[in-house]
């Protein structure tokens, strides 16, 4: 290129088109995913059927006892309006209950995107699939806790 006039003569770049998400489901006809909130990992497999949540092992009113729990476990499926459409199996460690229901619904919502690309959109606008990044801020030397100054005393 010698000056700006041959500029006009290069082809426009390609266009950086959106990503394309495609359906991922094994053998068996599943969807996996992991979710993740503080210190809590999920790892959660749904595939089509009744509506039945189990977490590990136990149905999900009964592992997390609290409404407020179940609440957050359901608003994925009730967003993406599937209620009673999905089995959902998920296995949940570390962290509290409120951290392990925290990474199981971010787990549904990312199985459920794979099972079915279409329910991505909705559950994005519902901040679902975003994973929580605040976690405990680490205890510093000097400190009782990680800001809270021991107690000063002039005498």
């Amino acid at each position: 290129m010698a000056d700006l006039s041959s500029l006009k003569d290069l082809a426009p770049a390609q266009e950086a088109s959106a990503p394309v998400h495609v359906r991922k489901v094994d053998a068996q006809g599943r969807s996996y995913a992991t979710g993740k909130r503080k210190n809590a990992v999920a790892r959660v497999w749904v595939k089509p059927g009744s509506g039945k949540i189990t977490v590990n092992g136990k149905p999900y009113a009964n592992y997390f006892a609290r409404p407020v729990l179940q609440m957050i476990l359901q608003q994925p499926i009730v967003a993406a309006a599937r209620d009673g459409q999905f089995d959902i199996d998920a296995t949940v460690a570390g962290g509290g209950l409120s951290g392990q229901a925290g990474a199981v619904r971010h787990g549904i919502s990312k199985a459920l995107t794979y099972f079915e690309p279409g329910l991505r959109s909705v559950l994005k606008k519902g901040g679902f699939l975003t994973r929580d990044s605040r976690v405990v801020e680490r205890k510093k030397y000097g400190k009782a806790k990680a800001r809270r100054s021991f107690q000063f005393s002039k005498r």
